[in-house]
């Protein structure tokens, strides 16, 4: 099929803002020779029929990523990006930058089990961090696993750990290029060396063990074909008990439903030892059903508790029979509750801490105390009750940032956690449970001054009127006169919340004369369930005119202007990227959707894809379809239009959004560009999704991101202040 026929299908959506079909597209940035021919794409005569709505999909064989074909134009088009991004002036001079930046060690927070304490370390440019185990926090470690030794290009990843309840143990989860298929080992602590258990098929699962450390329990899917692993559907997880010296052969399943494929489960032992929590999603929708099982009867049954699926339910601890739950139940911003599974009926639950103007992130008791992470205006807060649910203390933090951690037993007198801002790297802190003294505990050095920088919180009106607020990062003294180039960055979506963080990547951007601007969309959970539900299905339009509305108040303010302003954003946030662009694309200069979710009628049909449903909707549904094509950015992209310069990013190893994505989007952009602003495609190999990718690869990524940017924006010219 034409892609002029596959235009009219995308031309029967009302405009989204700006002109349906651009007259004229202004000078370009980068120079009449920059819009070299792209590798040829080919279009086919595909056509699908969605509640009587004819739509083509003229680059469906791009979603065979095992094809020649694909593999062929994935060559041709690294190779164009490549050759363009090597002719960027400064751009080796950034990447240098970016690795003295990156130079530094970091650590996690110490978690304590059987006497030990286990931490990781990354010493600047190790790929992976290493892990570390020490019997006082006082001793010389020791190191325990170097996930850099399983291969030589750091493409494996430790994925996940846990601590056997005596110490002897670690069981952990490897990823390799990316992948969310993880394989699980144990190894002996005083040894260090594996024992001959080997899990795979493991997805979307951590390992907890039982009080007796004998064996742990974890969640796996079937075995899939191994030719279509990274793209075929994921259905029927199901919960195992792995027995230590046993084969996965042998493992017990404790809990399946094969009426409910699309149930997920997650399997927690209490710190007692004698319960099972299992934690029943569906999907990514932000609740869940809650079973448990009383593991002190040999042949005891899995108990309902919680069956409703009417709202989020966090195990936190037990005393015997009664079970404690943050939820957001008749409290969007979340509270503390208490169920005696004797006697489980709503009337009789217990509120512990009743929710607040702030929304409650996460609570653990430690030290026979509840400890309590809140959001307030995106920053944290942190607040210590009694077990009554009386406050003892707010934890003093050292500015607005992120803190995090907090973990522990009832029985511990200490904590740890981290906290980081946008100008201070994550520093990680002791904490005395018992004074509420924090101390420093690993404070790292980077080679930058933070007096040099300003942070300050901005609020604005969003279309419907809603105050969204945003974080402006920049120089000291920046000038209001639309000449800073500005790289505004969104999510806004799965509940996920965007606070204050320390990252070299944007503090390389800041010095580069760049302007960092974090907004605060509606989708995410910055303010709890209600601000989420704003943002999803019918109501998802709502998070995209945020992200313009935050432009919009940049541009009015003299922070920029649409010549000097960029956006960009990963996975839920390639989609918003995709979408804004699409929608308004003379607001910006550059654009770069990451790992993106670009297809919308048919992101359902891969790997976990369909459990995104609960926030998007689906295109099986007549009244979702039409809100999904009416913003889906693939199907939103019309010939002849004037986008801005954009850089696609994927890997070919991302089995959470498969490529496809960004390969049939980065075919329509091309196609369809009107101007000689260049579209390309970035496309890693031997990586995933971003989670656990080497150090090496992600330093080059920022380097070609931002010398993308600083071409885009022009950043090694004069400023020339765009008259709109």
């Amino acid at each position: 099929m034409q892609l002029r026929s596959a235009t009219l299908i995308f031309s029967l959506i009302a405009g989204l803002g700006g002109n349906a079909m651009a007259q004229s597209c202004p000078a370009s940035a980068f120079g009449s020779g920059d819009g070299a021919a792209y590798p040829a794409s080919k279009q086919v005569d595909q056509q699908d029929n969605y509640h009587g709505t004819q739509v083509a999909d003229p680059y469906r064989w791009l979603e065979d990523a095992n094809s020649a074909e694909t593999h062929d134009w994935v060559v041709a088009q690294n190779k164009l990006t490549q050759s363009y991004l090597g002719q960027i002036p400064g751009r080796e001079a950034i990447k240098q930058r970016l690795t003295k930046l990156w130079n530094y060690e970091r650590f996690s927070v110490p978690i304590k089990e059987g006497g030990r304490y286990f931490y990781t370390r990354n010493d600047g440019l190790q790929n992976q961090a290493v892990l570390y185990t020490v019997k006082s926090l006082a001793d010389t470690p020791r190191l325990l696993l170097d996930p850099n030794t399983l291969a030589a290009d750091g493409t494996v990843a430790l994925a996940g750990m846990s601590v056997s309840p005596n110490g002897k143990y670690l069981a952990y989860g490897t990823a390799a290029s990316g992948s969310d298929w993880n394989e699980w080992k144990v190894r002996d602590v005083d040894t260090g060396k594996d024992l001959s258990d080997e899990l795979k098929w493991v997805k979307f699962s951590a390992a907890s063990w039982t009080k007796d450390s004998t064996g742990f329990f974890y969640s796996r899917y079937d075995a899939p074909k191994e030719a279509t692993k990274l793209a075929d559907i994921n259905y029927f997880q199901k919960l195992y008990f792995h027995k230590i010296g046993t084969p996965q052969s042998a493992d017990v399943l404790v809990y399946d439903r094969p009426d409910q494929k699309e149930w997920g489960f997650s399997g927690r032992v209490s710190d007692d030892g004698h319960y099972l929590i299992i934690s029943s999603t569906q999907g990514t929708a932000h609740k869940n059903r809650v079973f448990f099982k009383d593991l002190r009867q040999k042949d005891g049954k899995v108990a309902t508790l919680l069956d409703g699926f009417d709202a989020s339910y966090s195990f936190i601890d037990n005393d015997g029979p009664v079970f404690w739950f943050t939820t957001d139940n008749k409290a969007p911003t979340s509270r503390v509750i208490a169920i005696d599974t004797r006697h489980p009926e709503t009337a009789n639950w217990k509120e512990i801490v009743p929710q607040s103007a702030q929304t409650l992130v996460s609570a653990n008791i430690v030290n026979q105390q509840l400890v309590a992470e809140y959001l307030s205006d995106a920053r944290s807060q942190v607040k210590v009750f009694d077990l009554k649910g009386r406050l003892v203390r707010e934890v003093a933090l050292p500015g607005i940032g992120s803190a995090g951690g907090f973990g522990g037993k009832r029985g511990d007198s200490e904590t740890f956690y981290t906290y980081s801002s946008f100008t201070t790297p994550a520093t990680v802190y002791r904490y005395d449970m018992k004074t509420g003294k924090s101390s420093v505990y690993r404070q790292p050095k980077v080679d930058f001054d933070p007096s040099a920088f300003d942070v300050r919180q901005q609020f604005f009106t969003s279309r419907d009127g809603t105050k969204v607020p945003m974080f402006i990062v920049s120089k000291k003294g920046m000038k209001l006169d639309g000449s800073n180039p500005t790289y505004l960055y969104g999510y806004g979506g799965f509940n996920a919340s965007m606070t204050p963080a320390f990252s070299v990547a944007n503090l390389a951007w800041v010095e580069m004369g760049g302007v960092y601007v974090l907004a605060n969309l509606r989708g995410g959970g910055e303010y709890g369930e209600a601000w989420h539900i704003a943002g999803t299905k019918l109501q998802k339009q709502n998070v995209f005119d945020d992200f313009i509305g935050a432009a919009e108040w940049l541009v009015a303010n003299k922070v920029t202007s649409p010549a000097k302003l960029s956006i960009g954003g990963g996975s839920n946030g390639g989609l918003l990227v995709g979408a804004t662009l699409t929608q308004r694309p003379e607001l910006f200069a550059a654009a770069i959707p990451q790992v993106g979710v670009l297809d919308m009628l048919r992101f359902h049909k891969f790997t976990i894809g369909w459990a995104w449903t609960s926030d998007y909707g689906s295109s099986d549904n007549a009244d979702e379809f039409k809100a999904l094509y009416a913003y889906s950015p693939l199907h939103n992209l019309k010939k002849g239009r004037c986008y801005p310069a954009t850089m696609i990013t994927t890997a070919d190893h991302d089995d959470r959004v498969v490529p496809a994505h960004s390969f049939k989007f980065a075919a329509a952009a091309q196609a369809a560009q009107g101007g000689s602003a260049p579209i390309l495609i970035r496309i890693d190999s031997k990586a995933g999704h971003g989670a656990g990718k080497p150090t090496a690869k992600v330093i080059e990524e920022v380097a070609d991101r931002w010398g993308f940017l600083s071409r885009a924006l022009r950043m090694n010219e004069p400023a020339k202040v765009a008259a709109e």
